[in-house]
């Protein structure tokens, strides 16, 4: 995580020296659209939209795994406690011969000791 940010602070460094050298105005066409600015500026402007577009590109996916995640989730919390009703059952089982009553009490989770 450290050299991450540390990565992050000479990448800033360089991105800030290359902006205060880079100071000329030039003008950029596209599709009959012009833009001034400096050289800097305007590659940063494209650099952002380039992020944007990228971001755009994840986004379905990201929901996608984000969605499969929590029903996942979900049916992990159901089996984990399907399992604690068997292993309730089998613990009861080796003690007693259960009648159908306890049964039905521990699959509605009445019994909660052992």
């Amino acid at each position: 995580m450290i050299i991450l940010f540390i990565l992050g602070l000479i990448l800033g460094g360089l991105g800030v020296m290359f902006a205060l050298q880079n100071i000329e105005v030039i003008t950029v066409v596209f599709l009959g659209w012009q833009l001034s600015g400096s050289l800097s500026l305007i590659l940063l402007l494209t650099m952002l939209v380039g992020i944007l577009v990228t971001l755009l590109i994840l986004l379905p996916r990201s929901l996608s795994d984000y969605f499969k995640y929590k029903k996942l989730q979900k049916e992990n919390a159901g089996l984990t406690e399907e399992l604690r009703k068997q292993k309730e059952l089998t613990v009861f089982a080796k003690t007693m011969s259960p009648s159908p009553e306890i049964i039905a009490e521990i699959e509605t989770s009445v019994i909660s000791h052992l």
